[in-house]
């Protein structure tokens, strides 16, 4: 299967889910302007969008796109042909007028039934990292001229952009205050993180300290359901801008640097995406956090200038050391365990650039065996570990216990 553009791995949007908020509210709005003779929509909800919808707003998000639309959450359907399903009807008084079964398939893209979308062009002829590397090789180029030659000039203008909503979500969120919304009664942390000062601190505390409050920061917008880019999700928003604002801002890299390092971190999402999922609902948290955690390392692995096979392992290393982590976002909100697994995969990042710097020329694992080992693992995981909130803290948390920072 070959590869679409790293363009549509980014996209900008309200939180907090990509797939039950960014997804559904697009598909809303194509099916809208196909029947703008309808006076009434019905949209029926199934599997994880059924599940965890209201906690992640996904009816809010469809609403917005449909004023006055019958949002239905059918948590009884099964053999789904995606866990985030959802069927359009439009309707003129009693008259059916259309119907059409769109699916949510992670990040905040979409898939019609029976339909090709300009988001699904393929852009890349090679199937996997493999190819890429021995593409690149042959031609003897860098990752950034193969992605340069694939993509053409368009995609710097579009990082750019990008680049600019993820800088805003870090400065929005280190500045806010008070509880997210939701009932969880969860605090924000992002500005007390940033603001703490501790005597004889190394400079690794701090590193990591600074790091975290910048995860924190754009996790914490999510949740409060403002704009924040999906890299590749909503649930796993912070991870990379986390690491790109600390390396920009405290580490000095230059802007354009950081363009590149995203151009990467984006190849890597792609490859996961074409092979296996970056959604919660389909693989787990696995999908998502360890997704972003790849794409963070081969971003900050760029950064630096490490070669190709550097990269590579830096990449497949954040993976391996996500595999078989569960999606059991307590209350359906995308805020326990999802913030704090955030700022973790952010620092995680870092130390598998440091151990790929050193060890790459031992590394016995590829890139695209461990993502296919990810895809497996989710498809075996039980479903209530798959953004249900059926399992795991979600069942074992109980309301009322105490909430500190």
């Amino acid at each position: 299967m070959a590869m679409k553009s790293i363009k549509s791995i980014y996209k900008i949007g309200h939180g907090p889910s990509s797939s039950h908020t960014v997804g559904p509210y697009r598909a809303a709005g194509i099916f809208a302007g196909r029947y703008p003779e309808a006076d009434h929509f019905r949209v029926t909800l199934y599997g994880s969008l059924a599940f965890t919808g209201e906690g992640h707003g996904t009816g809010k998000a469809i609403l917005s796109a449909l004023p006055g639309a019958t949002v239905l959450f059918d948590r009884t359907t099964r053999d789904l042909p995606h866990p985030n399903t959802m069927l359009f009807e439009a309707l003129q008084g009693d008259e059916l007028l259309g119907v059409t079964r769109i699916f949510s398939v992670g990040g905040g893209s979409i898939r019609i039934e029976g339909e090709t979308s300009e988001e699904e062009r393929e852009v890349y002829p090679q199937e996997n990292f493999t190819q890429m590397l021995d593409y690149c090789r042959s031609q003897n180029i860098t990752l950034l001229e193969f992605i340069s030659q694939m993509e053409g000039p368009s995609l710097r203008s579009s990082l750019a952009g990008v680049w600019e909503a993820m800088k805003d979500s870090v400065e929005r969120g280190l500045t806010a205050e008070g509880v997210l919304p939701g009932g969880l009664n969860v605090a924000r942390k992002a500005k007390l993180l940033y603001e703490k000062r501790c005597y004889n601190e190394s400079a690794d505390v701090t590193m990591n300290r600074v790091i975290a409050a910048y995860a924190y920061a754009v996790s914490e917008e999510n949740a409060d359901e403002n704009i924040v880019v999906t890299s590749p999700t909503c649930g796993s928003c912070g991870v990379l801008p986390a690491v790109m604002y600390y390396m920009h801002k405290d580490r000095g890299f230059p802007e354009e640097e950081i363009l590149d390092a995203l151009a990467v971190a984006g190849l890597v999402g792609n490859v996961i995406r074409t092979n296996a999922s970056i959604s919660g609902a389909e693989c787990g948290c696995q999908a998502e956090i360890g997704s972003a955690c790849s794409m963070t390392a081969a971003a900050v692995a760029t950064l630096n200038k490490l070669n190709i096979d550097q990269i590579e392992y830096a990449a497949e290393i954040a993976m391996e050391h996500n595999l078989g982590l569960t999606c059991d976002p307590v209350n359906g909100l995308v805020q326990i365990p999802c913030i704090e697994r955030n700022a973790v995969a952010a620092m995680h990042a870092i130390t598998a650039v440091n151990l790929s710097r050193f060890l790459y020329t031992t590394r016995k694992i590829s890139f695209d065996d461990v993502v296919a080992t990810m895809y497996r693992t989710g498809l075996d995981m039980d479903e209530k570990y798959r953004e249900t909130s059926h399992g795991g803290l979600a069942t074992i948390y109980r309301a009322g216990q105490k909430n500190t920072l």
